[in-house]
């Protein structure tokens, strides 16, 4: 975003402008080209649609570029980064989704140093002259985070995102320390592919005490609905109410994939610890292990997208596509 000099509001960004704003990205000495959407959007009105639009943009210039920067507002960046990491199967060269805090042209922007720093990653390269990572990232302030791991955590601070479950991709301070055990590194002679229509038939289903039987009742029969990411109680928790889980099941019997994820930003789904999350793997639920909420409903999204059966997408769900999911 950047402020409209009349108006004093913030609004999407023309690219064209960048070195206007950002000069400093001369002294890196790359070539860079740019696709602007049009039209620029804030990111919370980002779909599904956007989504493949961002992906097909990649896969027609893969062969043209080193790497890849997405400019992207924070507020849905986590859920692009996870649909991304789905969509664009066998990924070799890295796709750097970055933003800022603060709009471009502000003295205390921090989309400056994100900008140059997400670029100096997408053009490095290992010891053997291949790509340093290789997958969809996110790099925010200090930290390079796996895309479909990452979760934002403040609406204040500049280290707006963090991953809770896996650790950092790189570590940025006076210089970008990677840690290439983290990384995803993809082996073989597969080409890039572009998968999926991802399909928004899906929804949330937050968990909260006195939730009444009338509304879940209501939630699980909204039209169209294929699959549930149900965000449970510490380490995947309900209540244990007959009514309850009667619901669930007569759900999944009639099709329905729910996927149980933890409320919790660390950690994830144990079904065996106690009896709750136990009888739920019992009727037929999906854990989501530590899956984050950004990544299980993209997750859902792409599989549904693929055109797989139910029971096809609960296997898909129980293994890791593109790192995801600790198994």
């Amino acid at each position: 975003m950047i402020e409209n000099q009349s108006t004093g509001a913030l609004e999407p960004f023309d690219f064209d402008h960048l070195i206007d704003n950002v000069p400093k990205v001369k002294m890196l000495n790359y070539t860079i080209e740019h696709i602007q959407v049009n039209p620029p959007i804030d990111s919370s009105d980002m779909s599904p649609e956007r989504w493949i639009e961002i992906a097909s943009h990649i896969r027609d210039n893969y062969d043209c570029y080193d790497g890849f920067v997405v400019l992207h507002g924070t507020d849905t960046m986590a859920y692009t980064a996870s649909a991304l990491s789905f969509i664009l199967a066998n990924l070799r060269k890295p796709v750097i989704i970055t933003g800022s805090q603060l709009p471009i042209g502000e003295v205390r922007t921090d989309g400056e140093e994100n900008l140059i720093t997400a670029l100096q990653i997408a053009a490095a390269v290992n010891h053997d002259g291949l790509p340093t990572v290789q997958e969809v990232a996110i790099l925010f302030e200090n930290y390079l985070w796996r895309g479909n791991r990452a979760t934002k955590m403040s609406a204040d601070n500049f280290n707006a995102f963090k991953s809770n479950n896996y650790p950092p991709l790189a570590k940025i301070g006076l210089g970008i320390n990677f840690n290439d055990e983290s990384m995803l590194h993809n082996v073989g002679s597969q080409s890039l592919e572009m998968r999926g229509n991802m399909d928004p038939n899906v929804m949330f289903i937050d968990l909260y005490p006195g939730m009444t039987e009338s509304t879940l009742r209501h939630q699980l029969a909204t039209p169209g609905i294929k699959g549930i990411v149900l965000k449970t109680f510490g380490a995947g928790n309900t209540p244990t109410a007959k009514w309850f889980v009667d619901l669930l099941s007569q759900a999944i019997d009639r099709g329905l994939v729910i996927v149980n994820v933890t409320q919790c930003v660390n950690g994830g789904v144990h079904e065996k610890r106690y009896v709750s999350s136990d009888r739920l793997a019992s009727i037929g639920v999906v854990s989501g292990h530590d899956m984050t909420s950004e990544a299980a409903i993209t997750k859902l999204m792409y599989l549904f997208g693929l055109g797989l059966s139910g029971q096809e997408v609960k296997i898909a769900m129980s293994r890791s596509l593109a790192g995801e999911v600790t198994i």
